[in-house]
């Protein structure tokens, strides 16, 4: 079985006042665009976000296809960015394996997500490089040990995804693999409104 991990507990600051996991894109929520290109590669659904944005979430992903875990950043880790975000959802997965992804990839590619998950068997996880960088959240990895990587790196202060890279034996999917096997998009993230506006007009421009 396998899980995919949304982690949408950011505070979005450079997006603007409104939550940007629950921002209509081309009149669907972003993280239900993430969700629903989810679907075919996974089996178990969680969402990591921060309790006041729950019921907005779970109004986003009404009906959604699959079981659903909500994994609420607590206290104690209230705010130490997407590396606490990260181990908050692998601890809530039932899954072996989950792929971890931000909620703000509306274009995030099912195929690509499937041939990760080929490529972690065996593995701690499959993390893929791009543009000389790896890119923790939009890996696969094996649950049980990526959450003790990031309890470890959490404790040790790091709050960056990537500080768990060096505690797994993970396959390194290459930038030409990449270019291989994801469509074009995949990675792209709508970190502000003028990346969301122009990811929304050309939507509507496929659907016009």
């Amino acid at each position: 079985m396998h899980a995919a991990v949304v982690v949408a507990g950011g505070r979005s600051t450079r997006f603007g006042e409104r939550d940007k996991a629950t921002a209509s894109l081309a009149g669907t929520p972003l993280v239900r665009r993430v969700a629903d290109r989810l679907v075919g590669p996974i089996d178990e659904l969680v969402v990591n976000c921060r309790p006041a944005q729950r019921a907005a979430i779970e109004r986003a992903l009404d009906g959604y296809p699959h079981p659903m875990t909500y994994a609420l950043d607590g206290p104690e880790r209230a705010d130490e960015g997407p590396l606490a975000g990260m181990h908050a959802g692998l601890t809530a997965a039932s899954a072996e394996r989950a792929f971890v992804v931000a909620c703000d990839v509306p274009f995030v590619d099912p195929s690509f997500v499937r041939h990760l998950f080929d490529r972690a068997a065996g593995r701690d996880a499959a993390v893929p490089r791009r543009d000389g960088y790896d890119e923790p959240l939009h890996a696969v990895y094996r649950v049980a040990a990526a959450r003790d990587a990031c309890a470890d790196a959490l404790d040790a202060g790091e709050r960056r995804a990537d500080a768990v890279l060096g505690e797994l034996d993970a396959s390194a999917v290459t930038e030409r693999e990449v270019r291989t096997h994801a469509a074009p998009g995949t990675f792209e993230n709508l970190n502000t409104r003028a990346a969301f506006d122009a990811a929304e007009e050309r939507l509507r421009d496929r659907r016009g």
